[in-house]
């Protein structure tokens, strides 16, 4: 109940602030998009894997926006969709050689390979446009020429429904006979083969979801920017999205966008504020989540739905 009560009061919120504050519109639209690819971090939480290299899925996206943009002048819709494939075909590819691997070794590997994207996009400066990034004209969206106002409030509810279903995919995946298996990787990998049930295709398909996600978006934080950097693929991105994990917590879907809305409006008012040191803002409200809620905020609405069902009981 109380899950249900926080996600009601964020997607209120989410309106509420963007339409009362127009300036806010642009970090709320960044929160959604940072809240699907913490999702897919956390669907590799869930079997007990943490990825420091997961950006490199939303910067692939971010590219793949950026080029059909340019190229062939494509509507939004058709960028979203094509960035999405692309992250997610990218993940699969990836993937086969990943899943293999555990622990340290899983997470070392996909900041690797984040790096040399990283890299290569970095060095080939005539293509991608090197550090500087590429930017892009402000595309179509189903069809109908926007103004820069009108583009941002589409895109924000685009972005809402995105995360909303992709919030309630995730949930059900988690509650699944698959979830299930996937979580047993963290428990117990052994006893899940015994059974028939191959781990590395479980891990797979989890790998597979957590990159559509982190494609998804992707495609939509480079909408909403206009702009694509090798920055999107660094890893001191990845750390963040690994950061809005432990914040928001793993234990539910909803704690992907419950973490990246007190990330983004913490750095976004600590930047403004406390102008040298928000990264010390930032780390000391991880510090006490870390300590009060050692399973994020989500442990603590967890926590108030045991007594209350005591007290119906």
């Amino acid at each position: 109940m109380a899950i249900r009560l926080v996600t009601v009061a964020l997607v209120f919120l989410a309106v509420i602030i963007s339409h009362a504050f127009p300036w806010l519109k642009t970090p709320v639209i960044f929160s959604l998009c940072n809240g699907l690819a913490v999702l897919g971090v956390i669907v590799l939480i869930r079997a007990g894997q943490v990825s420091f290299g997961h950006a490199m899925y939303s910067c692939a996206a971010g590219y793949a926006v950026v080029f059909s943009a340019r190229a062939y002048n494509l509507d939004g819709v058709l960028l979203i969709l094509i960035a999405t494939s692309v992250a997610t075909l990218f993940s699969a590819l990836l993937g086969l050689f990943i899943v293999r691997y555990r622990g340290i070794f899983f997470g070392m590997l996909n900041l690797a390979f984040s790096m040399v994207l990283y890299s290569i996009i970095s060095k080939f400066t005539t293509v991608t446009g090197g550090t500087d990034g590429l930017s892009f004209a402000r595309p179509q969206l189903a069809g109908f020429v926007l103004e820069r106002d009108v583009f941002e409030t589409v895109l924000l509810y685009a972005a809402l429904a995105a995360a909303l279903i992709c919030g309630f995919l995730a949930q059900r995946y988690f509650e699944s006979a698959p979830g299930q298996a996937l979580a047993a990787i963290k428990t117990n990998e052994t006893r899940l083969e015994y059974l028939g049930i191959s781990a590395k295709h479980v891990f797979w398909t989890g790998y597979l979801f957590s990159g559509f996600l982190a494609g998804l978006g992707g495609s939509l934080f480079a909408l909403a920017q206009g702009l694509v950097t090798p920055e999107m693929g660094y890893w001191v991105r990845s750390g963040e999205f690994v950061f809005i994990a432990i914040l928001g917590g793993a234990g539910h879907a909803i704690g992907a966008y419950l973490g990246a809305f007190i990330f983004e409006f913490v750095r976004f008012y600590a930047a403004a504020l406390l102008t040298g040191a928000w990264q010390l803002t930032l780390g000391s409200v991880l510090l006490l989540i870390i300590f009060m809620a050692p399973e994020g905020l989500v442990g603590i609405l967890a926590r108030r739905r045991k007594p209350m069902r005591k007290k119906i009981m």
